[in-house]
């Protein structure tokens, strides 16, 4: 019992070396905290892409617009709710320009001149995320409506008896 006690003071009792030195965790900041002081932002230094595909989906509460290159690698991407829009505003017709706006300086520091367009949905930022890309200065050779269009979909509920 004794032996027992006298090895559990040795392990837990402090000796002149481990008292001076504190962890190697407690003055590196462990594994994560190094990598956090350390990293710097990633900057892309990607090729130029002067042809891609914007695409628009315009639902009834939020815009999303991506433009891809034309393997499908999305390039710059946005939201009306990543713009700074809340609730009810983000599904607005101006939330759609800013975010199309927004999107397009990205495509274009990234020497991006040309676009096809690919709109879904049946939201209010349709038209006008249109006209902002083109007055962002990328050409839009063409707008082409890709929302589903169920062939007689599935079965409707049954009728409402009042």
């Amino acid at each position: 019992m004794a032996d027992v006690k006298d090895k559990a003071e040795d392990k837990a009792g402090s000796t002149p070396e481990t008292a001076a030195s504190p962890a190697p965790e407690a003055t590196t900041g462990g594994a994560e905290g190094a990598a956090r002081t350390t990293r710097q932002p990633r900057v892309r230094l990607g090729r130029s892409v002067p042809f891609g595909i914007v695409h628009i989906r315009a639902t009834f509460n939020n815009t999303i617009i991506s433009i891809s290159d034309s393997k499908g690698g999305v390039i710059a991407w946005s939201t009306s709710g990543r713009a700074g829009f809340k609730g009810s505003r983000k599904s607005t017709a101006f939330a759609a320009s800013v975010v199309a706006q927004e999107v397009s300086r990205q495509a274009v520091a990234r020497g991006m001149q040309e676009v096809e367009v690919r709109v879904q949905g049946p939201g209010a930022g349709r038209e006008s995320a249109i006209r902002a890309i083109q007055s962002a200065g990328l050409n839009v050779t063409m707008i082409k409506d890709v929302t589903p269009m169920p062939h007689n979909g599935c079965r409707p509920r049954k009728r409402r008896r009042v």
